[in-house]
């Protein structure tokens, strides 16, 4: 089993920027595909970005694409969100999730983070 917590989010202006982070225990993220989501109220959880175990092959939404960066350290079983010009639009619980296969489905992915809520006001 992975335990994830995720950590960093908060209030924020418009423009601003946040960097969210998610740490693990268990068995090391360096086993994993890790992924970021989020789910506003009423609407279903949405895919943002996912990297492969070892770092490579990052892929955004085209919403935060340009915006947002995912970077992972497995020797600190760390992956990290750094979000830049921050929208209304982000508004959200941000989850991380950790899988075994590569994709943008957050039905496919094993283990969930409790989330943390990003809010931007205008």
């Amino acid at each position: 089993q992975v335990q994830l917590v995720e950590s960093g989010g908060g209030l924020v202006q418009a423009g601003g920027s946040l960097r969210l982070s998610c740490a693990a225990s268990g068995r090391t993220l360096a086993n994993y595909v890790l992924g970021w989501f989020r789910q506003a109220p009423g609407k279903e959880r949405e895919f943002v970005v996912v990297i492969s175990r070892f770092g490579g092959s990052p892929y955004y939404a085209d919403s935060v694409k340009g915006r947002f960066t995912i970077s992972r350290d497995n020797a600190k079983n760390t992956v990290y969100l750094q979000m830049n010009s921050l929208k209304p639009e982000d508004t959200a619980v941000y989850y991380c999730a950790a899988g075994s296969v590569y994709g943008f489905d957050p039905r496919k992915y094993d283990y969930w983070g409790q989330g943390t809520q990003v809010t931007v006001s205008s």
